[in-house]
């Protein structure tokens, strides 16, 4: 078979469009399973989910499916070894469970009655994430019929959890419990999207995450502010400071070391960053905000994407009703958030913020300092190989366009399969910001879903040669 990037771009479509039918139904039949993880009542509908997944991947062709049980909600896990000695392999990553959602919510339609409209597909999970798990299905079929194969060109696995809309609070343990049958070369994360519908582009890195809560206790009881009232610590004048002093004047973060390893932007990268699109002015109004500030001598995209931040997620403490009530409080609390990128350690940053609160605390006032679970920031450098197969598979799938490159401003555990695996991160997606995750009337674009099917079945050959 002709090997041509236009013949196998006729292959591929050929292809699609002879089982985008049966493609869209199974897709619209998974839609319809409520697999809300946040919400205990759906804890049978995400079980349902991951055996529906279970069955069709075995349909596919893969020769090996399972249902992984975590402490919370069932993974699913499937596998299909290449027929080629020293093939590399790659691991899909995904997720099945989905957000609430409730007509009442704003939803035009019943969120899980699937509904075609206008080139549309409306339903809940419909981009986040089944419709981008699910278009690798087709796609590996699709990458058989291209080369004339029996087996993927890959050792191709996938991996599909079922608690990404509840944090993955099982998710790292799973990974580091079943490391060995996850070993891959690289990473596909199929849970992120486009800039937009005209400009095709592909996400080199997210941000890392640690947050914590910081509570501060001063007298054992509210006390008279006329009575003891600059004679005592107030433990919310305490927090006030803390916040304060988190930002220098040119709004860099204060704790010593917070800086330390960050992955600089190249001049080569911003201008990447610089050729994208941006509306100021549209990208305000989405964030209902009035305005932008950030850290000195950086656009508002380096910032979101590529710099660290620290961010006052709450302070409260003290007398909250209406009227007065002049009193010294007893407590006062933050919650802090801090948002890392490449080269930074989250455990490191956790010790540096400890020791920065210690030293600001005075006398008086006593402080604990919780913090959760921290996600790690991962960045694939533009130079390497497998990145390239990617940008490549999306070109094919886009006519030739040229492919630009985003990063993530949020987190996610996509980092903790670059982490425990030791492998690269790369991320194929199609949704665009209009597809509305999380909100009422999520939907995908079919036209960029069945874009999605190309790309991947243009990926598993480049990612072959690219990784051997």
């Amino acid at each position: 078979m002709s090997d041509t990037p236009d013949s196998a771009v006729r292959t591929v479509r050929k292809y699609i469009e002879q089982h985008r039918a049966a493609f869209l139904d199974d897709l619209a039949e998974w839609l319809r399973i409520p697999s809300v993880s946040a919400r205990p009542e759906h804890a049978s509908d995400v079980r349902r989910s991951a055996e529906w997944l279970a069955a069709r991947l075995t349909g596919t062709g893969f020769p090996v499916v399972e249902v992984w049980e975590t402490d919370g909600a069932p993974a699913v896990y499937a596998e299909w070894p290449s027929a080629d000695p020293g093939a590399p392999t790659v691991l899909v990553y995904g997720h099945h469970d989905v957000q609430p959602a409730a007509r009442e919510d704003g939803w035009h339609t019943d969120p899980f009655e699937p509904v075609v409209r206008d080139g549309r597909l409306y339903a809940r999970g419909a981009a986040d994430d089944k419709g981008q798990v699910f278009f690798h299905t087709l796609g590996v079929r699709a990458h058989l019929e291209l080369t004339g194969r029996t087996t993927p060109a890959v050792n191709l696995k996938l991996l599909v959890e079922g608690e990404e809309e509840s944090g993955s609070p099982h998710f790292r343990a799973l990974v580091e419990a079943r490391r060995d049958r996850l070993a891959a070369d690289a990473v596909v994360v199929s849970d992120t999207g486009m800039w937009s519908e005209t400009t095709p582009t592909v996400c080199t890195g997210m941000r890392g995450l640690a947050d914590c809560e910081i509570e501060l206790y001063g007298p054992d009881q509210d006390i008279h502010s006329g009575s003891f009232g600059g004679a005592v610590p107030n433990p919310a004048t305490v927090a006030a400071r803390l916040v304060a002093a988190l930002h220098d004047e040119h709004e860099r973060v204060t704790v010593p070391g917070f800086y330390d390893g960050v992955a600089e932007l190249t001049e080569a990268e911003r201008a990447l960053i610089a050729e994208l699109p941006f509306d100021e002015a549209a990208w305000l109004a989405t964030a209902r905000s009035h305005g932008t500030l950030g850290e000195a001598g950086y656009s508002t995209l380096e910032r979101v994407w590529a710099r660290p931040t620290a961010e006052v997620n709450g302070i409260g403490g003290g007398y909250q009703g209406p009227g007065g009530k002049t009193i010294v409080p007893s407590s006062a609390r933050l919650k802090l958030s801090f948002r890392l990128v490449a080269g930074q350690d989250p455990d490191r940053i956790e010790r540096s913020v400890r020791d920065w609160v210690a030293a600001r605390v005075p006398d008086g006032v006593r402080h604990a300092i919780s913090f959760g679970a921290a996600t790690r920031p991962c960045l694939t450098p533009l130079d390497h190989p497998a990145l390239r197969a990617v940008t490549r598979a999306m070109s094919l799938a886009f006519d030739g366009a040229a492919i630009r490159y985003t990063r993530e401003g949020g987190s996610g555990p996509a980092a903790d399969l670059q982490d425990v695996l030791a492998a690269p991160v790369l991320f194929l997606g199609i949704s665009v910001p209009s597809d509305g995750w999380h909100a009422p009337n999520e939907k995908v674009e079919l036209d960029l879903l069945l874009k999605g099917v190309e790309a991947s079945a243009h990926l598993w050959g480049g990612l072959a040669d690219a990784l051997r």
